[in-house]
């Protein structure tokens, strides 16, 4: 009895069943988990108030096609000890990571973790296990049940006209329902539009629960309403109950000294009114990192590793400042086409068709460096643009919508979309028009461009014109094909054996005979910046 109040305090894992028969390990937030407690079919006696826990009551309803209600970000195991079975499940993008693995050794065995070095001392045949799927031990298969038909169906190009009050309204919902929170709750901004439209959003929703608060502390209101069909019901639990009330909200941002995120995050900062926390770091400071960096990471990308560094020694300060949670950007560039290699995209078949092939590998790319760099801190990464619902929406739109032309900058639909101009008088604006309408920064380039220019230069000194030439054997023909790719494979083989490289995707852009990732490789950021200058 003791035990089981501990639950209800703590919801300390794994998860249980009233008789002990079915246990849940889980790692994830399910946003629409007391809208689902309110629609299970037979009563459930739940022991804690653990978003995850309604997993239970919806496999004992649904079997494994449990994972196909949820709407969150989730790796989970459950077993059910009277069926002598086990049931796996990864959210439909991969937000949170989920390895699976085997041992030659016992054939029957199968292990599952959120992290590589949890499984190669055991394991010799490590797999990513893939978004959108569903593991079952009675057929030892996995089985995908996120399958929308822009994703099975690339080739199949949309032809929805672009809804610009629907894309808005999509999105901000996505924003409200990742506040769902026990714990102290933040931003990271980048000062780029996809981190500040994330901040936007989520301060507009910040006040307005304050007021929300402050009402039904004075006993004028019975609560508040919002035009969310899908929290019908259940709005003023969701949000009042759920969410704390800050008295601001923070922002986080993190660069070189002097980098233009930076300028550009605290400008957005004082725009919308949050408690900005600006944080620098040196070239030296990311250099230190990097074989940490790697080893949290459990990748050799050269892309995701130089974004990571700065993210990680983010999340550090994060911490230390005791904010448990954080919105984030990652996804809008994959689902609009906003990276800069996309202006040479030649039509809008090869433009969709390259949108679903970056989403459908965000779990090997951003998802892992947000999730990854921030759960090194105990900091959880929440990302709103990849909500089931805005991806709908958004990756069933005519691409021709989102090409980038003469007139169209890059993501002109989404900057659009959140365009007050020309709105009803009093009509506030999300964000100001030089950040709305700023050409795109990825963010390793954006902490400072002597990060990358430092990276490439160390990379000299590490790894000779001769050892480029006698790659190891064990890599295969996954040959690195610059010193600064062979130094990081380097850096990754002393934390991991072989058996973990194939989980690892390295990313080149498209149409572009830049071997670099960075977006300054790309000759329209040249044109644009050298402009300026």
């Amino acid at each position: 009895m003791a035990r089981a109040e501990t639950w209800t305090d703590t919801g300390a894992q794994p998860l249980l069943n009233q008789d002990g028969s079915i246990a849940l390990a889980v790692n994830g937030e399910i946003y629409n988990h007391k809208i689902l407690r309110h629609q299970l079919s037979k009563p459930y006696n739940f022991k804690t108030h653990s978003d995850c826990e309604v997993i239970i009551p919806l496999y004992e309803e649904h079997g494994i096609d449990a994972p196909k209600f949820l709407d969150g970000m989730f790796s989970w195991v459950l077993h059910d000890k009277k069926q002598d079975r086990v049931v796996a499940a990864r959210d439909p993008i991969g937000i949170t990571t989920f390895y699976i693995g085997r041992q030659s050794a016992t054939p029957g065995a199968v292990y599952f973790a959120s992290e590589l070095k949890c499984l190669h001392p055991v394991c010799d045949n490590i797999q990513t296990f893939p978004p959108g799927h569903v593991y079952d031990s009675k057929t030892d298969k996995l089985t995908r049940y996120f399958a929308p038909k822009w994703l099975m169906e690339p080739s199949v190009i949309p032809e929805n006209p672009v809804d610009y009050k629907l894309l808005r309204k999509t999105f901000e919902r996505a924003v409200r329902k990742r506040l769902m929170a026990e714990v102290p709750y933040g931003v990271l901004l980048s000062g780029g539009l996809d981190s500040s439209l994330v901040a936007s959003i989520a301060q507009r929703e910040t006040l307005r629960l304050q007021k929300a608060y402050q009402a039904q502390q004075n006993g004028t209101t019975n609560g508040h309403h919002s035009e969310d069909d899908d929290l019908a019901g259940v709005d003023e639990e969701y949000h009042l109950h759920n969410i704390p009330v800050l008295s601001q909200l923070n922002s986080f941002s993190i660069g070189l000294p002097g980098a233009p995120d930076s300028k550009a995050a605290l400008e957005v900062a004082k725009f919308l009114g949050t408690k900005h926390h600006s944080f620098t770091f040196t070239i030296e400071d990311g250099l230190n990192a990097l074989s940490d960096v790697i080893y949290h990471l459990e990748t050799y990308d050269v892309t995701t590793i130089r974004a990571s560094t700065p993210m990680f020694l983010l999340s550090r300060k994060i911490k230390a400042l005791g904010v448990k949670m954080v919105l984030s950007g990652e996804g809008s560039d994959e689902i609009f086409g906003g990276y800069l290699y996309f202006h040479a995209a030649p039509d809008k078949k090869e433009f969709h068709e390259e949108t679903v092939r970056r989403v459908q590998n965000l779990h090997l790319a951003d998802c892992l460096r947000a999730n990854k760099s921030t759960s090194a801190w105990g900091v959880e990464a929440r990302v709103p643009f990849l909500d089931k619902q805005f991806l709908e929406v958004a990756m069933n739109i005519d691409p021709a919508e989102k090409m980038i032309t003469k007139e169209r900058i890059e993501k002109y639909i989404l900057r659009k979309a959140f365009d007050t101009t020309g709105e009803e008088d009093g009509a506030k604006p999300y964000l100001p028009d030089n950040i709305l309408w700023r050409q795109k920064e990825q963010f390793s380039d954006g902490v400072g461009y002597g990060w990358i220019d430092a990276l490439k230069d160390n990379a000299e000194s590490h790894v000779s014109d001769e050892d480029m030439k006698r790659p190891k054997k064990e890599w295969g023909d996954d040959v690195p094909d610059t010193k600064e790719a062979y130094w990081y494979r380097c850096m990754f083989d002393e934390h991991f054996p072989p058996s973990c490289a194939g989980t690892v995707m390295r990313w080149k852009p498209t149409w572009s005979k830049q071997s670099d990732p960075s977006g300054r490789a790309i000759a329209t950021h040249v044109a644009k910046y050298e402009g300026e200058k």
